[in-house]
């Protein structure tokens, strides 16, 4: 459709009208310097996106202040205020639904979901994790490389499904693991790819190059 819009352009010399960014709605649960770097990216107009929300659970966390300065309201649904994990999902697909999100980015969410919101938005939850999956899942997954005693280490971007990172991966990003490496070390050179690859990712989905099949995921050109 872009393509064939730009084409019309073209032959009649008529501006058209600026094309509807995607609306991502982002949960996080503690500092947000992913989510930072989502909305540096889209100030500086590198990313086609329009950030419609930000959801955190968390009452201290540093990522409510980040959405206020950047001039989106943040919602808190602090999850000890709910009685399920199903309960908190109702709320988040409600707030999601409210703010007409298309793509839902978890940066940092540190909550596992459920049938209710992956039923929601199929295919539409990305969710950057912070080691090579299908390698060392779920929590402390930078600590789990360090002890198993790996020489790479990454991050991935994958789609969301009911069990813990399991989703189709969408992007990858490996670093060496130094034999002087600590944690602290370790997760600020994978941070540094992780702001790299979350954005390109969430692109790839604004732009509509991202194709599933089943378990394998194909970007276009």
């Amino acid at each position: 459709m872009r393509s064939l819009l730009r084409i019309v352009e073209s032959r009649t010399n008529v501006p058209l009208p600026p094309q509807p960014k995607m609306r991502i709605g982002v949960l996080a649960s503690g500092n947000g310097s992913n989510f930072q770097e989502l909305v540096d990216q889209v100030k500086a107009g590198q990313l086609p996106i329009k950030i419609a929300t930000l959801i955190y659970n968390n009452p201290d966390a540093q990522v409510a202040a980040r959405a206020a300065q950047a001039g989106i309201t943040p919602v808190l649904l602090d999850h000890r205020q709910f009685t399920s994990r199903e309960a908190l999902d109702q709320a988040i697909v409600e707030t999601l639904q409210t703010h007409k999100v298309e793509l839902v980015v978890m940066a940092g969410w540190m909550r596992r979901v459920t049938e209710v919101l992956i039923h929601q938005f199929p295919d539409q939850i990305l969710n950057i994790h912070p080691s090579l999956l299908p390698a060392f899942r779920g929590a402390k997954a930078i600590e789990q490389a360090l002890d198993y005693g790996v020489k790479v280490a990454g991050c991935s971007v994958h789609l969301v499904r009911l069990e813990v990172d399991a989703g189709p991966i969408i992007a990858q990003a490996a670093v060496p693991v130094l034999e002087d490496d600590t944690y602290k070390t370790l997760a600020e050179r994978i941070h540094q790819e992780e702001y790299k690859l979350l954005p390109q990712a969430v692109g790839w989905f604004a732009q509509g190059r991202v194709h599933i099949k089943g378990n394998r995921v194909a970007i276009s050109e």
